[in-house]
């Protein structure tokens, strides 16, 4: 009995130290090479899982940005009228991935000829848009677009929007890794959206 006591005794003096530790590893700050990228492609539950399946990408988060709202939330996000758009932050290796590549797969996940809305969903805050973060982010998708207009297997011009980025609010904690947390409803939502079936319109297989 001594023996288990002193047992628990000791247990309970390491947990906030244990605490403490796990908390310094889940707020570590991300390695000084990785960089960031912002992407509006619609419903920001679909453009996270499609960027989670690339390699060379190290975290997603679901947020809001482009608008004139601070902290805005999805309710009002959703209602339209604050500006924001759903959109993905993307944090990635630059030495296993480019931020050309991020752009040109953020392309062939969206239809880039509408205007607010994408495929099931409709309002300015559905827009397609590439939020740069830096003068070389935006030659390089500016450039990108430029080479699309050539290329596209589709009549429709390009609406998608370049801008420079400004503040990036990530949404409320139940839509992140929404695909992960809730894969039934999320490819239920997707099918019945027609994501998938417009985009083998728009680029094929």
């Amino acid at each position: 009995m001594l023996i288990e006591a002193l047992i628990a005794l000791f247990a309970a003096a390491m947990l906030p130290c244990a605490v403490a530790a796990q908390q310094e590893m889940t707020n570590a700050p991300e390695p000084s090479h990785y960089e960031t990228a912002i992407f509006a492609g619609g419903c920001f539950w679909c453009v996270e899982a499609d960027f989670d399946a690339m390699a060379g990408v190290v975290k997603t988060v679901s947020g809001y940005t482009g608008g004139h709202t601070q902290k805005p939330t999805y309710q009002e996000t959703s209602a339209g009228g604050t500006g924001h758009v759903e959109s993905v932050q993307v944090t990635f290796d630059p030495a296993k991935t480019s931020y050309k590549e991020l752009v040109e797969r953020f392309w062939r996940r969206i239809d880039p000829t509408t205007l607010n809305s994408q495929f099931c969903d409709s309002g300015d805050q559905y827009r397609t848009a590439i939020f740069y973060n830096s003068p070389a982010q935006k030659k390089i998708a500016e450039q990108s677009k430029r080479e699309l207009e050539k290329t596209k297997p589709f009549k429709e011009p390009i609406v998608t929007e370049i801008i420079q980025a400004t503040t990036f609010y990530p949404a409320e904690d139940y839509h992140q890794d929404y695909h992960n947390k809730n894969p039934v409803r999320y490819k239920f939502y997707r099918y019945n959206c027609g994501r998938d079936q417009r985009l083998k319109e728009l680029w094929g297989e």
